[in-house]
């Protein structure tokens, strides 16, 4: 089953965020996933949005998920990214409801 990465994101220290984004990249493409979305300010239609930063990556599965937040290679980019870009993450598993049939076009 697809199973994603919601994460919002908040930059404190642009160098930070410019050194960590090409790694966590590399990093997630090496473990099977695609980024669907990485927009710089959502703007929110009803309620509040507190958080600068939206990304959604989808993986095969929850294991290789597991597998690519653990990775020597996402390490390194966690470390670097410490104390000048705070990420919120969501792993959630994914597909739609049995059932379900989106409408024709």
């Amino acid at each position: 089953m697809p199973a994603y990465v919601i994460a919002t994101i908040d930059v404190d220290d642009e160098a930070a965020a410019m050194a960590y984004a090409p790694l966590a990249a590399e990093a997630v493409i090496r473990h099977g996933g695609r980024y669907l979305v990485a927009t710089p300010v959502p703007k929110p239609v009803e309620g509040s949005w507190d958080s600068g930063r939206l990304v959604v990556i989808e993986f095969p599965d929850l294991e290789r998920i597991h597998t690519w937040y653990d990775s020597p290679e996402y390490r390194r980019a966690r470390e670097i990214r410490e104390g000048g870009v705070r990420l919120g993450l969501l792993f959630v598993e994914g597909s739609p409801p049995e059932g379900f049939q989106p409408p024709a076009e």
